[in-house]
Order: C-alpha cells, then sequence, then structure tokens
C-alpha cells in the first residue's frame, strides 16, 4: 500500500502564502510523477499543478505565475508554494501520486486526505 499525507493548509489571508507539502510512503517501487488537485464546494476537483519524476511542470491557467511546485525524489515529497493567494484559491487540496509498486506493474493513482486552504478577503 502506498500513503500520501499532506501538511500546510490553513486560513490565510488575501495576498499571503502557503507552502504544502506531501509526502509519500508505503510500497513504492518508483514515482512517476506527483501533483497537487483542489476541490471547492459545490465545484469539481481541478488540477492545480503536476511534475514529473524528470522535473517537467504543469499548471492550471489560474495559478500560474503564483505557485511553484517542486519535489524532493529522495523524501517522495511534492511540494506547493502558494503565492498571492485569492479567496478563489480556497479549497480542500489534494495531493496525487502515480505510483508504480513493482519494477513490472504499472503505475496507479494515490491520493492522499487532502488539506484545508482558506483565503480570507
Amino acid at each position: 500500500q502506498v500513503q500520501l499525507v499532506e501538511s500546510g493548509g490553513g486560513l490565510v489571508q488575501a495576498g499571503g502564502s502557503l507552502r504544502l507539502s506531501c509526502a509519500a510512503s508505503g510500497s513504492i517501487f518508483s514515482i512517476n510523477a506527483m501533483g497537487w488537485y483542489r476541490q471547492a464546494p459545490g465545484k469539481q476537483r481541478e488540477l492545480v499543478a503536476t511534475i514529473t519524476r524528470g522535473g517537467s511542470t504543469n499548471y492550471a491557467d489560474s495559478v500560474k505565475g503564483r505557485f511553484t511546485i517542486s519535489s524532493d525524489s529522495a523524501k517522495n515529497t511534492v511540494y506547493l508554494q502558494m503565492n498571492s493567494l485569492t479567496p478563489e484559491d480556497t479549497a480542500v487540496y489534494l495531493c496525487n501520486a502515480k505510483v508504480r509498486t513493482t519494477s513490472w506493474g504499472l503505475a496507479y493513482d494515490y491520493w492522499g486526505q487532502g488539506t484545508q486552504v482558506t483565503v480570507s478577503s
């Protein structure tokens, strides 16, 4: 089994910053990519940012220039630095990892439990 544990959410005023962390542990052979998604009340889950094992990144248009995703492969950890936060960024942020648990197996999606980010105006 693979576990993802997020941390770093909280309440912040508009214009402020937060840094999220997500650590993967368990039966991990390799991680192909990690990323962050978010889901606001009444809305569908949406991609925020992803990073591949090779370091390629992808961002939602709404966060480009404000959020930065990074990773530490030695720690199986991904980070999301969020700057210039707005109330529209309020959501539960979920960590995702595409993990291979064996050398011959496919990569499967694993999810964290989510961390709440609330931005007040």
